[in-house]
């Protein structure tokens, strides 16, 4: 059975899916993993592919959730990264990191935090 964090994960990266099409966003994989870690969504607009780390709360108690995405992190990614694009047989104009925070609180209010090129 799932914990209440993987639901509340789960839900966050349905949010954010759909968050990334209604902006243009191709989605090319979710939840890529390999030894080295995961990436929650691999997408592609405009030649660029975007590398996207979802953070998702269910409240402001524990702090902002892209306040999760520290240096640690951040290597980690960057990691996973080269071993996804190792892997890429297409061609693409560069990429960047992206983090979206989804806070889903009370009454099915959603607040997005979308942030540019965190790397």
């Amino acid at each position: 059975m799932l914990d209440s964090r993987k639901i509340l994960g789960k839900n966050g990266e349905d949010l954010a899916i759909t968050f990334c099409e209604e902006r243009g966003f191709l989605i090319i994989v979710r939840n890529w993993r390999c030894r080295l870690g995961e990436i929650d969504i691999i997408a592609e607009r405009d030649g660029i592919l975007h590398f996207i780390e979802v953070k998702t709360r269910k409240s402001f108690v524990y702090g902002c959730p892209e306040d999760a995405i520290d240096g640690l992190k951040l290597r980690h990614l960057e990691r996973t990264i080269e071993a996804y694009i190792e892997t890429c047989k297409k061609t693409y104009r560069g990429y960047q990191v992206d983090a979206l925070a989804i806070c889903i609180l009370p009454k099915e209010k959603v607040e997005y935090n979308f942030i540019e090129d965190i790397l």
